[in-house]
């Protein structure tokens, strides 16, 4: 098998029709930029690229592993690609340094990527024996199995609580900090077997005990929350008015922080009992989407990595005063 075949195997961009149908209003005008805030392999970028032959392409990605294997699937769009190694809060420094004022839209595929997961090396699964990394950015220096030998054990249980929505983040951190004084966490099998030896069966009868502390500490590893927090509203300051935003989150966390940036600037910012609305307070954003679109049952069959998805879409209406 060809390593493009491979990797348009592993690869299968979620609800990308529907992606392309949000964002075509605002990329069919020549020259109209595309940025694909969290690339992976591309896939997404692919279809953009192939449906609107007018459009350029700005690529963000933390991950070299991955911009190295988009920079060879998109190479046949030549000048129209432009990647930039960079975590997506930092969008408007990319375009910056093009040198492009405006996105025309503006794609958010969240949480951990297919390249990512599908590497066991990277220490993304619970279901695989392997290092305790968890690094998006394999340059930077915070992994889980830091995590599990430094922070205390309030950190641990903050964490797991606040990022996995676990129920039982106290047990878990006690029966980590118990057994790293016996041997340091290095592998993610050692971490599993604590985790299902501290879980009650009918617990672990609702699914795999391990999913939320990893969701946590993949979150806690590359700060994916805080760096979303500040990456949605620069994303929405780059469009130009008649840009759109399109989102796709995977777990509440992400979502609720996309619906309270796009909610907010979607509504009149007037203190109430004005009598007229300043211009300078009518909202900035349209909703394409009321409330979060879910997968239908077809793409869920053909993707099953698109079972958890919450799509939520804007325009930019109106630029901030």
């Amino acid at each position: 098998m060809s390593e493009s075949t491979e990797n348009d195997r592993i690869h299968t961009p979620v609800l990308l029709e529907r992606c392309i149908e949000l964002l075509g209003p605002a990329l069919e005008r020549p020259g109209a930029v595309f940025v694909d805030a969290t690339l992976g392999m591309g896939g997404h970028s692919a279809g953009v690229l192939e449906r609107f032959p007018g459009a350029t392409l700005v690529g963000l990605d933390r991950d070299p592993e991955a911009l190295a294997i988009a920079g060879e699937r998109l190479a046949r769009f030549g000048d129209r690609v432009h990647l930039v190694h960079t975590v997506y809060d930092g969008v408007r420094e990319a375009l910056d340094g093009l040198g492009i004022e405006e996105a025309d839209g503006v794609l958010f595929d969240l949480g951990v990527s297919s390249l990512q997961l599908d590497r066991v090396e990277r220490g993304f699964s619970y279901s695989k024996d392997a290092p305790l990394d968890m690094r998006m950015d394999g340059t930077s220096e915070l992994t889980a199995e830091v995590i599990l030998r430094e922070y205390p054990e309030a950190d641990l249980r903050r964490i797991f609580r606040e990022y996995g929505e676990e129920k039982l983040a106290a047990r878990y951190a006690q029966k980590i900090v118990e057994a790293r004084e016996q041997a340091p966490f290095v592998r993610s099998g050692q971490l599993v077997d604590v985790i299902t030896r501290a879980t009650p069966v009918a617990v672990q009868r609702q699914g795999h005990p391990a999913k939320r502390v990893f969701q946590a500490l993949r979150i806690e590893v590359n700060q994916e929350l805080a760096v979303l927090q500040r990456a949605i509203p620069a994303a929405i300051d780059t469009l130009r008015v008649g840009g759109r935003i399109v989102v796709e989150s995977y777990q509440s966390l992400e979502d609720r922080i996309v619906k309270r940036e796009l909610q907010t600037r979607s509504v009149s910012s007037a203190p109430p009992g004005l009598p007229v609305e300043l211009p300078e307070h009518k909202p900035e954003l349209r909703l394409l989407i009321r409330g979060a679109e879910l997968a239908d049952d077809d793409e869920k069959a053909a993707n099953p990595r698109a079972t958890p998805v919450r799509l939520r879409a804007a325009e930019r209406v109106r630029r901030a005063s």
